[in-house]
């Protein structure tokens, strides 16, 4: 294998490269965990917008402990559970190990602190601050009509239409917890062929790993552009390389909210400020300013401006400005990048009030977040991904 990795890359031009990146399904032991701490999130919000949440969440073998900080209204414990159930069962899971008829389920959640509320709060003619200090990156490039990485918008892509059929009961003997790897060749910066996929998927234990394969192997083709699969070579196409997935989900490997950031985002693409998405309501920047420099990002890149845009905005715990905001474009043109950031300076509110108010954060929205990544998507009429809108590229047209 090392071999012939070599060989790749002493074929390959000086201004080539090999990038892979990876995503893993709502079954996976982390996903299930970030699924249930949005949907606490959505819970909280559906009775009051203007909750805070922090939750996080640990799957184990029949077991899903919640853990966290909240200020709103009282949620009742039973119905909070057995939301937790509705979640596991409609990721699929009734399973020996993990199941939705036999979890245990314990809710550790308890008010927020006073010294947070007191930083993030609005009073005295001073605006609403940031919920935490820290960086957040957005990123677009023109490699897909989603304007997102072609790895990881592929990668995503073979997992959701798995799940899709599964859930339609068309793809019999596949289970939940599933994994994909997909590597592309770039020329000139621009993605030209994939060169290996690998898919990682729980079974039944009535298939052999030929039947999984030819289960499995049709979903790269629905995915990716034939183009991009003609000069894949059959040999490296990796379909649970290990030789065996039946012990899967939380009863195989533990799950946390927050592990899968990378999968959430740009799938190594671009920078990550290193925090996490879900169980967060969007008083926290981590969460909704991350959304806006996603917004931002994906309008530059919409306009023609450039090929890929990268926007960092940081901020500190209680004020509402943001620190800094950084643009760089494809050629890092200094003159094209001062003229976005003037433009967002002129045209755009990133205080924490201003994002929640311009991309109307305050909705129950997240669950459908928790998995196939929170960029890349399609904004629906109940307000999901609104972030991935371009109704503001004319404003960075030259």
């Amino acid at each position: 294998m090392f071999y012939s990795l070599n060989l790749i890359l002493i074929k390959m031009k000086k201004n080539s490269y090999l990038f892979t990146s990876e995503s893993v399904s709502e079954g996976h032991p982390d996903k299930v965990s970030d699924r249930i701490s949005d949907m606490v999130v959505d819970s909280y919000l559906t009775k009051d917008p203007f909750s805070r949440v922090a939750c996080e969440t640990l799957t184990t073998t029949n077991r899903v402990i919640l853990a966290g900080e909240t200020r709103g209204p009282d949620l009742d414990k039973e119905e909070l559970i057995s939301k937790v159930k509705d979640c596991i069962k409609e990721i699929g899971y009734d399973q020996q190990g993990f199941s939705w008829k036999t979890v245990k389920i314990e809710s550790f959640l308890h008010s927020q602190s006073t010294d947070i509320a007191m930083g993030v709060d609005s009073k005295d003619n001073k605006d609403e601050g940031a919920g935490d200090q820290g960086l957040m990156f957005g990123y677009a490039c023109n490699e897909t009509d989603e304007l997102m990485p072609a790895p990881i918008h592929f990668s995503h892509k073979i997992l959701r239409l798995m799940a899709q059929d599964r859930k339609d009961g068309l793809l019999a003997g596949i289970e939940p917890d599933n994994k994909s790897q997909v590597t592309m060749l770039y020329e000139n910066n621009k993605p030209t062929k994939v060169t290996s996929v690998v898919i990682s998927t729980q079974h039944s234990k009535d298939l052999n790993q030929k039947q999984v394969k030819d289960l499995v192997i049709p979903y790269i083709n629905k995915s990716i552009p034939s183009n991009l699969l003609k000069d894949l070579d059959p040999n490296e196409i990796y379909i649970n390389p290990t030789g065996q997935f039946i012990i899967g989900g939380p009863d195989g490997d533990t799950g946390l909210t927050g592990r899968k950031i990378i999968v959430d985002t740009y799938g190594g693409s671009a920078p990550h400020g290193g925090g996490a998405f879900s169980g967060k309501d969007p008083t926290k920047v981590d969460r909704s300013a991350a959304y806006a420099a996603r917004y931002l990002a994906k309008n530059v890149v919409a306009s023609g401006l450039s090929d890929r845009c990268l926007i960092q905005i940081a901020y500190a715990i209680g004020v509402s400005k943001p620190l800094s905001i950084l643009v760089k474009l494809t050629d890092d043109n200094d003159e094209k990048a001062n003229k976005v950031l003037k433009t967002i300076n002129e045209n755009f509110d990133l205080s924490p009030r201003g994002i929640r108010e311009m991309l109307k954060l305050n909705n129950p929205i997240y669950q459908t977040t928790s998995a196939y990544g929170h960029f890349g998507r399609k904004p629906t009429n109940s307000g999901e991904f609104s972030w991935e809108k371009t109704d503001k590229a004319d404003l960075f047209k030259l």
